[in-house]
């Protein structure tokens, strides 16, 4: 499977399972929602206390696995993370990141200044995976 066909998949499917590694070298899964950029890099939004984010800061790699059309039809992304900094006040870069993620996920907000904060007030973050190798089988 090509990197294009994966990507494919997983702007057809914003279902995923993000894969991190741990500390001891195993696997760390979560089920995320995640948006794809016109680049193809796959962005996440998580918390700076999440496991995930302290797996991404040790070892910058990960993996998504987005089902396709049936049990059997699957795409997996491997790439190369970047992470954002975390949200510290509610006009910084990452808040407006996450208000591009959340837009591209949801649309429009309620109240946007309520968002905002809750961005910096959960210390959020934005994961981004850049796709280096693809695998799965689509139908």
């Amino acid at each position: 499977m090509d990197i294009d066909e994966a990507v494919a998949a997983a702007r057809a499917n914003r279902h995923g399972v993000l894969t991190t590694i741990k500390k001891d070298g195993r696997p760390q899964l979560s089920n995320v929602l995640h948006t794809v950029d016109d680049a193809g890099v796959l962005r996440v939004s998580t918390t700076a206390d999440r496991a995930k984010y302290a797996n991404l800061r040790r070892t910058p790699w990960a993996a998504v696995h987005v089902n396709g059309a049936d049990f059997w039809s699957y795409a997996v992304i491997e790439g190369d993370v970047t992470l954002s900094d975390v949200a510290a006040g509610p006009h910084d870069a990452a808040v407006e990141e996450l208000v591009e993620l959340y837009r591209s996920l949801s649309g429009e907000h309620d109240d946007w200044d309520d968002y905002r904060a809750s961005m910096v007030n959960d210390r959020r973050v934005v994961v981004r995976i850049t796709p280096t190798h693809a695998y799965g089988m689509l139908r």
